[in-house]
């Protein structure tokens, strides 16, 4: 798809409102060594751009007739409406490197083998710097093999083999690991504790003893 924008030369909270009023979002185009340009776009247009290509691939848009690739680098939401309140493009210069934020896709989570068990994935994201005409959508693994502590490391994820790519985070950063399910880690150490309860003192015994 292409998106179509359109520049703009409306400034002011009030000009700006007027336009989110009838559902288009004001945003701005960045580019090296230029100035940045204010543009407008259909909200449910640049929606459905952000839900197909995210922060990480890049697409054209059409700007009065001009066709640019682009990235969306920022999208600024209201804090309680389901509405986009402003948005950031980055223009792209497909011979000069870039460095993106790529997102972490763990395949296969639906399906994972050994159960119960609980996926937890602490990196989201992994930083790269590539040519644009390089640049990868998602890093992927599948985790349906995955067995109870086992890691993802970054070094496993789909994209590290590709030599195009100069990475910005340590390969050996964890990326997931597969444990056991919390409620049964807390009951196993609840039976502990009622067991140790059902332990006499040594207080208790010296009174029993007295007793008899």
């Amino acid at each position: 798809m292409t998106l179509q924008l359109k520049k703009r030369s409306e400034a002011g909270k009030n000009q700006v409102d007027k336009l989110r009023a009838q559902q288009i979002v004001p945003g701005v185009i960045y580019s090296k060594g230029n100035e940045a340009v204010s543009v407008s776009v259909v909200e449910k247009d640049l929606l459905k751009a952000y839900e197909t290509y995210g922060t990480s691939s890049i697409f054209k848009v059409d700007i009065d007739g001009d066709v640019q690739q682009v990235l969306i680098k920022d999208l600024q939401m209201h804090p309680f409406k389901n509405q986009i309140l402003h948005f950031d493009l980055y223009l792209i210069d497909m011979n000069a490197k870039i460095r993106v934020q790529v997102p972490v896709v763990l395949e296969g989570r639906d399906e994972i083998r050994v159960q119960p068990s609980v996926l937890i994935q602490m990196i989201n994201e992994v930083e790269v710097e590539c040519l644009p005409a390089d640049l990868p959508s998602e890093a992927i693994y599948n985790v349906e093999n995955m067995e109870i502590n086992d890691q993802v490391l970054v070094k496993d994820l789909d994209i590290a083999s590709n030599d195009k790519l100069e990475f910005f985070i340590d390969l050996e950063e964890p990326v997931a690991v597969l444990q056991e399910p919390q409620e049964e880690v807390e009951s196993d150490l609840e039976g502990e504790n009622m067991d140790a309860a059902d332990v006499p003192t040594v207080s208790e015994q010296e009174a029993e003893t007295e007793e008899n």
